[in-house]
């Protein structure tokens, strides 16, 4: 049932509890006032002295006005519990709901920029969390030369398409070490506290790309547990990268654009590089400056073979990008996840993660 239902029906209930209110206020004083009595009349008035009602009375009219007031609630019983049954769930579904809202409503003041009052979330990643540049300083380690440079900031409206709440509550208290994402939470030496992350979560939640295929979750039906990418975003990558692959083969890099498809997909551009691996693993490419590909940055170096080493099945490799780390859950040779690498299974198709991985076991 919809929310505008389950409050309107919140609302009812309590025009009834104030009708019943009122109503027994107005008898207390009615028959307050009809119980006093005359000074001096106290023996006339007198309980076991007072003159009753005649059996005429008693047996007449005043058993029809008891009788009708039973029925009356009779009725208001047999109608209203069954009534209360069917609505309690919808109203049930829209005090979480309205919850839900109000967490997202104060999840984004924190996100809103500077000038709104927030702490810039938006100033960064954009104001529907598309992705966009951020102001950041390098410094040459050979030369000690500072540069100012706009750094990609991912998009964040698929970040739970390739973590889980819980790694995203790491990168938010921690932040990304040599990156503009400074920490935020307390533990991590930030100025949010954990209510003030868990706010946040919920606007990011908020602003995820609606999923294609959602499976809810078993603990809370109202979390999507499972589902991919609509197919316009997956047509919107696959464009991105069947034109990055056209300029490698007209580069004369590569024969064909099915060859040239796990580089561009390494080094997709696509929504300000929220899908990109060379994000991670090729250092200066989130600012212009690629560097050495896959030669390692916030993600580890991925030549001279590693990958080969870590994954001598190229099968579990793909398993691998396409669910990414779990926190204690061990990969690979002697590998050992620490929740930092995402899973692209959600947004990429199998043949893409595969032309990915082919490019990345040949550097």
């Amino acid at each position: 049932m919809s929310p505008m239902f389950a409050a309107a029906t919140t609302s009812i209930a309590w025009i009834i509890f104030a009708i019943t209110v009122v109503g027994w206020v107005v008898y207390f004083f009615a028959n307050r006032r009809a119980t006093q009595p005359e000074l001096g009349s106290e023996i006339e008035l007198a309980a076991n002295r007072k003159p009753y009602y005649d059996d005429e009375v008693l047996e007449g009219s005043r058993l029809e006005r008891v009788q009708l007031l039973g029925l009356l609630f009779l009725v208001v019983i047999v109608i209203g519990l069954p009534l209360y049954w069917v609505l309690e769930p919808s109203r049930q579904a829209g005090a979480t709901t309205a919850e839900d809202r109000r967490f997202v409503a104060w999840g984004g003041q924190l996100f809103a920029t500077t000038a709104e009052g927030g702490f810039n979330c938006a100033g960064c990643h954009g104001a529907t969390g598309g992705g966009g540049q951020a102001p950041y300083t390098t410094t040459d380690p050979n030369t000690g030369e500072v540069q100012s440079v706009l750094w990609n900031a991912p998009a964040l409206n698929t970040v739970l398409y390739r973590y889980d709440e819980s790694e995203l509550k790491f990168i938010l208290v921690y932040g990304r070490p040599f990156s503009p994402m400074s920490p935020w939470g307390l533990a991590g030496g930030g100025p949010m506290n954990d209510q003030q992350i868990d706010t946040l979560i919920a606007k990011i939640k908020d602003l995820q790309i609606v999923r294609e295929g959602c499976l809810p979750s078993e603990s809370d039906p109202r979390v999507c547990a499972s589902g991919d990418l609509p197919q316009a975003e997956r047509d919107k990558i696959d464009q991105a990268a069947t034109a990055a692959a056209n300029k490698l083969v007209a580069a004369g890099k590569y024969d064909t654009v099915e060859q040239a498809m796990g580089e561009a997909l390494f080094n997709l551009e696509y929504s300000s590089g929220a899908y990109s691996c060379a994000r991670c693993h090729t250092k200066g490419w989130s600012y212009g400056q690629p560097q050495t590909t896959g030669g390692g940055a916030f993600g580890w170096n991925l030549t001279g073979g590693s990958t080969v080493r870590q994954f001598p099945d190229q099968v579990d490799m793909i398993a691998f990008v396409s669910a990414g780390t779990e926190y204690g859950k061990r990969y690979g040779v002697q590998g050992q996840g620490g929740g930092r690498m995402p899973g692209f299974g959600a947004m990429l198709t199998a043949e893409q993660i595969q032309a990915i991985v082919e490019f990345v076991r040949s550097l």
